[in-house]
């Protein structure tokens, strides 16, 4: 195609401009009124080198050949394209993969600006969200009612926390990650609430004794195993035994015996001690002296009512105010991991269609084997019980759940006899009361039965 043979202004190369650009107003005249009014934004990486075309008094005489070359040139497609569209002999087809090309840059950077858009619009509302709480930050220092610590600095106390306290080489993965979580949450996200609550947990627990924590600080560290220095003083226990209780020889006998086999064999494995008989013939205070005499802390759960599983494992964190059960409430109150844990009624332990069993749940709490790993439905984490001196109490061993009864070693209580009674009113209860009231010996008389 020679040069008398090139398409006239108002065809191939200006239609092509018309297309994929959009005419000033005061130029639209140079183009044909057939494409004058198209609209269709050029990319710009295309404008600057159509700018000579655009605002020429008058349309030039180039070729279209050319002028495809040229758009084609300044795309941002992959050198293959180009070569393919250069080597095309036809003129048609040569412009017509030169508007496809154009057009999908088009569709490109229209996506690329709808991305940039949303990114600033997501930008602008964190801006103005850290502006209103700086503004809030601020009308609550002038009326005097600024909060005692920002947020950076509880999530730099809770980071320090999380250093300085020894804890499992597993627990310690999974609280860092929270930890992280933490730091990229707002306050005012409902989620932020919820993870800063459970690594709270994580730091109250209790995971080691005094003298494994310098071996536990490592983020190594694994959780320990049983107990090794399980030694009871089968002395103590009697002298203490012997202070708080009267009577009860063959129950003190049996207590002993008890302590003396786990001090024997240097671990807690073995059958867990159920005190049964009437209330009021003293089995929680006999925990209670057990423990004095272990040097212990004493822990008390009461059973009676329970029928939901959950308040023994917890409840899942997916649920509204979920926490931990029951049992790892009291490791928290309790501040060690080897407090004396009493069991009490362990004989009203319910279960329910909706609640699940819970003496299922305390089938591995008590279970040696098994509760070393022991997990919470809250934490997810495994716990170790290994070092928890167990104490069951039960009125009756009808109602206790076989599975959970074959766990135990069942000492009976019968009660007192008359003379025991009588020594036990005049050597603890009478000053009890009379402590109790305000009063001293003169003030009271006693007669002699």
């Amino acid at each position: 195609m020679g040069p008398s043979q090139w398409p006239s202004s108002g065809s191939y190369a200006f239609s092509l401009l018309a297309l994929l650009s959009s005419p000033r107003p005061s130029h639209t005249h140079f183009l044909p009124p057939r494409v004058a009014t198209l609209q269709s934004p050029l990319p710009p990486l295309c404008l600057p080198p159509l700018s000579r075309f655009r605002f020429l008094p008058r349309p030039p005489q180039a070729s279209p050949s050319a002028l495809a070359d040229e758009l084609v040139t300044h795309l941002n497609v992959p050198l293959e394209a180009k070569q393919r569209l250069l080597e095309e002999p036809r003129l048609e087809a040569r412009l017509r993969g030169a508007l496809e090309l154009i057009r999908e840059q088009v569709e490109i950077i229209k996506l690329s600006s709808k991305i940039s858009n949303e990114v600033e619009d997501r930008l602008s509302t964190r801006q103005r969200e850290y502006y209103l709480r700086q503004q809030l930050k601020t009308i609550k220092e002038q009326l005097g009612e600024e909060e005692d610590g920002s947020e950076e600095d509880d999530m730099t106390e809770l980071a320090n926390r999380l250093k300085a306290k020894p804890l499992p080489r597993e627990v310690r993965v999974a609280a860092e990650k929270e930890l992280r979580r933490l730091k990229r949450m707002q306050p005012s996200q409902p989620e932020h609430s919820v993870v800063r609550t459970y690594l709270e947990w994580i730091l109250d627990l209790p995971w080691f004794l005094k003298d494994d924590e310098n071996e536990a600080g490592d983020t190594d560290a694994q959780v320990p195993s049983n107990v090794e220095e399980a030694f009871f003083d089968v002395r103590a226990v009697e002298a203490q035994l012997d202070r708080d209780h009267h009577g009860l020889g063959k129950v003190k006998r049996r207590i002993l015996e008890y302590i003396a086999v786990r001090s024997l064999t240097r671990s807690l494995k073995g059958p867990i001690l159920c005190l049964v008989g009437p209330p009021g013939v003293g089995k929680t205070s006999l925990g209670r002296s057990i423990a004095t005499a272990l040097g212990r802390r004493f822990q008390r759960l009461s059973l009676g009512g329970v029928h939901d599983e959950a308040e023994i494992r917890g409840h899942r964190r997916t649920y509204i105010g979920a926490l931990p059960g029951n049992i790892l409430q009291c490791m928290k109150k309790a501040g060690t991991p080897d407090p004396l844990f009493l069991l009490d009624e362990v004989d009203k332990l319910g279960s329910s269609i909706r609640g699940g069993d819970p003496s299922a749940a305390m089938l591995e709490v008590l279970d040696p084997e098994q509760n070393s790993t022991f997990t919470d439905h809250y934490l997810n984490l495994p716990y170790d019980l290994s070092r928890v001196f167990f104490l069951a109490t039960a009125n009756q061993t009808d109602t206790i759940p076989e599975p959970l009864l074959d766990r135990m070693e069942v000492i009976n209580l019968p009660g007192y006899t008359i003379e025991e009674k009588v020594f036990i009113a005049e050597q603890y209860l009478i000053p009890k009361q009379l402590a109790a009231n305000g009063l001293s010996p003169e003030h009271v008389i006693v007669t002699p039965r």
